[in-house]
């Protein structure tokens, strides 16, 4: 660890606050948010050019691990590894490798709080989180390594598509797939997989895939049909909507020939709910086109992935990756997963929970420590956000009708923001120069932040009162609480339910301190607490009052990638704004100006332009709360010293997570520092359906 990183730590531990909380009750105007304290620690990017990453083309020669030869090629149980590889693999290139060509061998052991549900990605369920669907999809973009991109080059990157081109006209993108790539089972991979998901799961109104995806992301009238084999073509009712190839990357096409005889229009015996949730988490090696593949799971313990033996990357000197043999998920809890990696049980961890953040340094300042932490930017944070659904999105009762009804007036929305202490929020998960005050909108220290056009409602609980009262709120009953109207809800004490969620300390503190400050003002808050996968299907269903939720949406931290969720541009596109039963969104007049903003950002190829279209969104999404900011803060990874090839400065999230930024496929582990971790040593995927991995 740095000395900065030492100071830091020890400042820390005495528990220094660098920023006095705001006098209590002070009425104050609206202002721009204050600028956030030195932070010091965080880890330097290196920046390179977008092609100096990996480039297509075939070699002279390959290579695998030798017991890959001798155990299965050599014994006719595998073809030779070249006759695996594409015509043209990706290859990475060894001037932006940090440590250069790495080695076979070893496990990355991960420990994750959230369970398999299916392997069935796209049908709406999930593998559990952690990094388990980055180690075995793929998609046709890629966008977690930008963070190292210079600015100038920053675009989305070739992946299975490894070329596009856009017509004279802007209209139609024709994209060119890798050619002669394999499922891990060594089926074919084509446009048939591409188009399988296209068809029968993003614009399938009764399918709704996990990664988000839907034909709204993609603009309305686009059409995607197949060429040949290898070639796609996209056509847009826009010219050039060159954000749509960062959507892409979220395009991951599913093995067709797999799934397609369990899918509900290929067979009519299955229904949609039998098709989501099969195959199973039981069924093993389902086929990936990502670097391991599941071959062992045993509920409530593990999930071990080991090595694709198809798969089509390699590195300079022909070695095809990945370069760990395996990948393991221990089945515990999120917070086990920062304990165990500081211990040395674990490899990888994202430290995204501040009230962890000092014992964590004190751990890693050791020199004994097995792990070491990067810290990087201010780029986690939270937001609290209110349900502006108010034509019938997630059949509201009366109370949740009368709640929403509120959500949409601004005057209550002001009162909100401003009984919010932000810096008592930020000090409740950390002390020490870690969070900032987030009035909400695009983050500080991102691209396309301004904080002139930011509003900032500063904490006063006379002015929330104030607020409250122009609201037509007042507590007509005397027990502290302002009450609706005499006509609305029978004059009822005001009562939200906050949906958080039981998997994390530092989500159900801001969910205690939340309903303590708006008690401190009069509005009754009471907190429906949940699992985490539970929260985000409440959320997504819009069955809620207001949630904490964190910020782990990329269009507030890029921008260009995910652009179309800045705004309700679409019926299921906003968190905060679902479309009603009918399919219409009943938005206000400055959601419309934002709506109308976005989508004239996304049509504009002007950098100047879009700057200022990005001033506009941020000025009227911060005057008009439109999702209450509550703390931004740093995030760190925690990895094992042992691992080499690990990029500076990698963020936790910024475009992706941390698990596809960092490109785990070419991380390694040294000779001298490898050690005998591996669960399933010296055996390979088996056949899909196959109880688990084989030996040669």
């Amino acid at each position: 660890m740095s000395n900065r990183k030492l100071a830091l730590a020890g400042a820390l531990l005495l528990g220094v606050s660098v920023i006095a909380t705001q006098a209590f009750g002070q009425a104050v105007a609206p202002t721009t948010p204050p600028d956030p304290p030195a932070f010091d620690a965080a880890s330097k990017v290196e920046f390179v050019g977008a092609k100096d990453l990996w480039e297509y083309k075939a070699l002279p020669e390959y290579h695998e691990p030798d017991w890959v030869t001798k155990n299965f090629v050599d014994k006719g149980l595998l073809p030779p590894v070249k006759d695996r590889l594409p015509k043209e693999p990706l290859v990475f290139k060894t001037g932006t490798m940090p440590d250069g060509i790495g080695v076979y061998g070893d496990s990355m052991r991960h420990v994750i709080g959230g369970r398999p549900q299916t392997w069935n990605f796209w049908g709406g369920l999930n593998y559990g989180w952690g990094g388990i669907d980055n180690a075995m999809n793929e998609c046709l973009t890629r966008t977690g390594p930008l963070f190292e991109v210079k600015a100038e080059e920053i675009a989305p990157l070739p992946n299975l598509a490894k070329s596009w081109e856009w017509s004279a006209d802007g209209h139609t993108l024709t994209m060119h797939l890798i050619e002669g790539a394999k499922w891990s089972d060594g089926a074919p991979f084509s446009t048939e997989d591409a188009m399988f998901y296209w068809t029968d799961h993003v614009v399938n109104p009764d399918i709704t895939p996990t990664s988000g995806q839907s034909v709204e992301s993609y603009g309305a009238g686009t059409t995607l049909t197949a060429r040949d084999a290898n070639t796609l073509v996209w056509t847009f009712k826009d010219a050039f909507p060159k954000q749509y190839l960062y959507t892409m990357s979220g395009f991951c096409p599913p093995p067709a020939h797999y799934l397609k005889p369990m899918h509900p229009t290929y067979n009519k015996d299955v229904t949609v709910d039998q098709y989501v949730k099969w195959p199973p988490p039981e069924t093993m090696n389902f086929p990936v086109m990502g670097a391991w593949v599941p071959v062992t799971y045993r509920p409530d313990d593990i999930v071990i992935l080991r090595r694709n033996p198809y798969y089509w990357k390699v590195d300079e000197n022909g070695n095809q990756l990945p370069y760990p043999d395996e990948n393991t998920y221990k089945l515990s809890t999120w917070a086990d997963r920062d304990v165990q990696t500081l211990a040395g049980t674990a490899d990888l961890s994202n430290l995204e929970q501040p009230e962890n953040y000092v014992e964590s340094l004190k751990k890693a300042a050791d020199p004994a420590s097995p792990a070491r932490l990067e810290f990087g930017q201010r780029l986690g944070g939270y937001v609290l956000a209110l349900n502006f659904s108010a034509n019938g999105a997630g059949d509201p009762d009366a109370r949740a009708q009368a709640v929403r009804d509120l959500n949409r007036n601004l005057d209550f929305r002001k009162a909100v923001t401003t009984a919010i202490d932000r810096q008592r929020l930020g000090d409740s998960l950390v002390k020490g120069p870690f969070t900032q005050i987030y009035p909400g909108g695009i983050l500080a220290g991102t691209a396309f932040y301004d904080k002139a056009s930011t509003v900032y409602y500063p904490f006063s609980v006379e002015q929330a009162k104030t607020y409250l009262t122009a609201a037509g709120l007042k507590d007509t009953d005397g027990d502290g609480f302002v009450n609706f109207p005499a006509d609305v809800n029978g004059g009822s004490n005001v009562e939200i339910k906050l949906l958080g969620i039981t998997d994390f300390g530092s989500d159900r503190n801001l969910t205690e301190a939340i309903i303590s400050m708006m008690q401190d003002v009069g509005v009754k808050v009471v907190a429906d607490l949940e699992s985490n996968t539970q929260r985000d299907a409440l959320r997504d269903a819009s069955k809620y009052d207001w949630v904490v939720n964190r910020l782990d949406t990329v269009e507030l931290l890029t921008v260009v990638q995910n652009t179309a969720a800045l705004a309700p541009t679409g019926p299921q596109i906003a968190m905060n704004h679902r479309a009603g039963k009918d399919g219409s969104l009943d938005l206000m007049p400055f959601e419309q100006q934002m709506v109308d903003i976005v989508n004239k950002f996304n049509a504009s190829q002007d950098p100047a332009e879009r700057v200022e279209l990005m001033k506009q969104y941020q000025k009227l999404y911060t005057e008009n709360v439109d999702v209450v900011g509550l703390t931004q803060y740093p995030t760190a990874l925690i990895l094992n010293k042992r691992f080499a090839n690990v990029p500076k400065g990698a963020p936790v999230h910024e475009y992706q997570y941390s698990e596809d930024t960092i490109m785990r496929e070419r991380m390694f582990v040294p000779t001298d520092k490898q050690q005998d971790v591996e669960l399933e040593k010296g055996t390979l995927p088996g056949k899909p359906g196959d109880p688990g991995p084989v030996k040669g």
